[in-house]
């Protein structure tokens, strides 16, 4: 029955093969629409050819690092590197596959909405279904062809099987961390150039082709919130899965060793399931010609619901066959789904223009653009509220319904499951994430080709909305980093008990006596490393893990700045020096804009990717155990509330930009339009570069904890 996982994967990837052979066979449009819709192509393909050179330097120091660990040290299994390596090959691969089809799809659904509404939809998001199937069934293939050749082939026992499955986790976040700050600082550089030049200072349209950035900031779109989203939601989608494998082997070992396997293949069944039900909702999106922003949010909805419920009813049966002495687990599965959905839900009223903090932030520019980022940041906090109580309520009710309060570690197994409950309709949801993107583009792409203003209304409405869609996939992502990286901590503890056995330590000494390390629980390692608050090195460890996010983010921030900073003056020089642009007699030269945002963000990518890698090592080298679990919890306490606070600050103000630019308190060219435009820019590297790099920041440091535990074992033995 194992087989079916890895099969729910091929589906998957057959799916996403005929939605791009479909969005192939339609139309691009006017020769004027294929010669932008080729140069942002280009673009794209030439930024990721680079970050992909960069890249695999930094991969192959990685490798040789973690090999040197496995052959040199033997604290780690041989298949490590390996593993890792390929995680990271098919994360980049699942960006670059979403990112060519995006592309692709841009000038189609704008010459499609030039037919219909519902047309440009059906294109956009099945094409954003091609990067949300091609995710999971690359993900879901790659775990399972692990497990295969460890577990099956091999013979590995279950436990070397999955730790050593962790360190493809390690790659695929590796590779989501440089696709996510380095294609978010491309984008963003890319985008408040062309905003503060263009719309601000020479009062033109966005997407106006005579702003030489505009081809640049379409480029940004696809490598950053296409190809870097799907990197990103792919080592989402695998840590969860291979986070609640590890866990399985360790609660059933110690509490019903029968049961053991299944609760390894169990997530890879559940993941499976997720698959088929994403499919069916695929298929359930539509909307009529005259629809809202809410109509069209309940189009994607109606898709995303449908998948939820197929899952909640179908996991039932496979928990029910798989752990029949514990449906407390199905629970965990559909609280998952439940948080999702109101974190979602939560998003979407703090981020819609359809609702009042966003008007709020709009009404605000009436008073200039310090009023707006005062409002923005005040909703931005708030928003914060609801997420961490929904997810500490999952984490509490999957922990007590999976019986948790009697054997801790099928708790914590419980939660995991709540994981991948949460992430199991991510072929759906990041179809509609991955949709906002394209519509962006064909907006672009309209209003460059000098279509007509009612194919841009219907454009603007289907950008709108992929705005709210993409600040709630990062919500998405970021509340799912809070429940994987908790069971991760747990996972990390067991790579210890791994190590320990591999280092020759049998016993733990745990208050006066000793206790078997195979045999001991969770509380029985923590008071043996002292791993209390009454610890120091704990504490410390909490105090560094919590200014992690902030400095990681402020480095960021800081990129986008400096990149956006070359790319004002180039747009100025431009204006100035190329005579003729203004009047649409002479082309910008739109390639120099791409080199300087390309160069920024392969140089500013680095030193923010190395410390995640870096820091956890150090930490452990110096304060051991407990330090990495400190530095574990304050990395996760503070980085989820700063990356939802951040996700969607940026998203209220970017569609409080576009309330107004719908007509309303002057509409596009007044003055609070140029003040929710400045609002906008100081929301862009938020909402696009550092907040969603943060749940990938906190699960790769638990990652490379696990990786280097048998390092820092060792070492301390010594």
């Amino acid at each position: 029955m194992f087989y079916l996982a890895p099969l729910s994967a091929l589906v998957a990837l057959f799916f996403a093969f005929i939605f791009y052979r479909n969005t192939m066979t339609k139309p691009e449009g006017t020769e004027r629409m294929i010669y932008i819709a080729t140069a942002v192509r280009k673009g794209a393909g030439a930024y990721l050819g680079q970050q992909y050179k960069v890249v695999a330097v930094f991969f192959v120091l990685t490798s040789l690092f973690i090999a040197f660990l496995s052959f040199g040290l033997h604290v780690q299994s041989a298949w490590t590197p390996f593993a890792f390596l390929t995680g990271g090959f098919f994360s980049g691969l699942a960006g670059y596959i979403g990112m060519k089809t995006a592309t692709n799809a841009s000038a189609r659904t704008a010459n499609a909405a030039r037919k219909s509404l519902n047309s440009a939809l059906q294109i956009a998001f099945r094409s954003g279904a091609v990067m949300g199937l091609t995710v999971v069934g690359l993900g879901l293939f790659d775990i399972s062809f692990w497990y295969f050749i460890l577990h099956k082939l091999l013979h590995y026992n279950l436990t070397v099987t999955t730790t050593t499955m962790l360190s493809f986790g390690m790659g695929a976040s590796l590779m989501a961390l440089f696709a996510r700050v380095g294609g978010g600082i491309f984008t963003k550089a890319a985008d408040v150039g062309a905003d503060l030049v263009g719309k601000v200072e020479e009062n033109i349209p966005e997407d106006d082709p005579r702003n030489a950035a505009v081809i640049a900031d379409n480029v940004g779109d696809n490598v950053g919130d296409v190809a870097g989203m799907g990197a990103d939601l792919y080592e989402s989608y695998t840590d969860a899965i291979l986070s609640a494998n590890a866990l399985g082997v360790s609660a059933f070992t110690l509490t019903n060793p029968k049961l053991v396997e299944n609760a390894v293949i169990l997530p890879l069944f559940l993941a499976g399931l997720g698959i088929l039900s994403s499919i069916i909702g695929i298929f359930f999106v539509r909307t009529k010609e005259d629809a809202t922003q809410g109509t069209l949010i309940a189009a994607l909805n109606r898709g995303i619901n449908l998948s939820a419920i197929l899952i909640a009813i179908g996991s039932f049966f496979i928990v029910k066959w798989l752990m029949p002495s514990n449906l407390g687990i199905w629970a965990s599965l559909v609280i998952g789904l439940i948080v999702g959905i109101i974190i979602g839900k939560s998003t979407e009223y703090y981020t819609s223009s359809e609702y009042k903090p966003t008007k709020h932030i709009s009404s605000q520019s009436q008073s200039g653009a310090a009023t707006v980022i005062i409002s923005g940041l005040a909703e931005g906090m708030k928003s914060t509220a609801i997420p961490v109580i929904t997810v500490s309520t999952g984490i509490l009710l999957s922990f007590w319904l999976s019986k948790g309060f009697t054997h801790p570690i099928v708790g914590l197994y419980g939660i995991a499951i709540s994981a991948v409950g949460m992430l199991s309709t991510l072929g759906i949801t990041l179809s509609t994430d991955a949709y906002g993107p394209i519509a962006d583009n064909a907006g672009g792409n309209a209003e460059m080709s000098g279509l007509s203003e009612d194919v841009r209304k219907k454009t603007d409405a289907l950008d709108s909305l992929g705005n709210t869609t993409a600040a709630t996939g990062k919500g998405f992502a970021i509340g799912s980093a809070a429940l994987t990286a908790l069971a991760l901590l747990a996972a990390y503890v067991e790579e210890i008990r791994a190590s320990m056995i591999r280092a020759g330590q049998t016993v733990l000494s745990v208050g006066g006596n000793t206790v078997p390390v195979i045999s001991a629980n969770l509380h029985d390692f923590m008071i043996h490393f002292n791993a209390t608050l009454m610890n120091p090195t704990l504490v410390v460890g909490i105090f560094i893990g919590a200014a992690m996010p902030f400095l990681f983010a402020g480095l960021t921030m800081s990129a986008v700045g400096r990149a956006a900073g070359k790319m004002v003056d180039e747009v100025r020089r431009q204006f100035r020096e190329i005579k003729g642009i203004m009047e649409g007699k002479a082309e910008p030269d739109y390639a120099a804009c791409v080199d300087i945002a390309t160069k920024g963000a392969q140089h500013e990518m680095i030193l923010p990717s190395t410390l995640a890698v870096v820091v956890p090592i150090i930490i452990g080298l110096i304060l051991g155990v407990p330090g990495v679990l400190g530095l574990l919890i304050g990395s996760l306490s503070s980085g989820f509330v700063l990356a939802i606070f951040m996700a969607n600050a940026g998203g209220a103000w970017d569609n409080a930009k576009k309330y107004i630019e719908e007509g309303n308190f002057g509409g596009k060219g007044s003055e609070p339009h140029k003040a929710g435009i400045v609002g906008d820019t100081v929301g862009d590297p938020l909402k696009d570069t550092s907040g969603p790099s943060l749940n990938i920041l906190i699960k790769l440091m638990s990652m490379v904890s696990i990786v280097v535990a048998g390092l820092i074992v060792a070492y301390h033995l010594i």
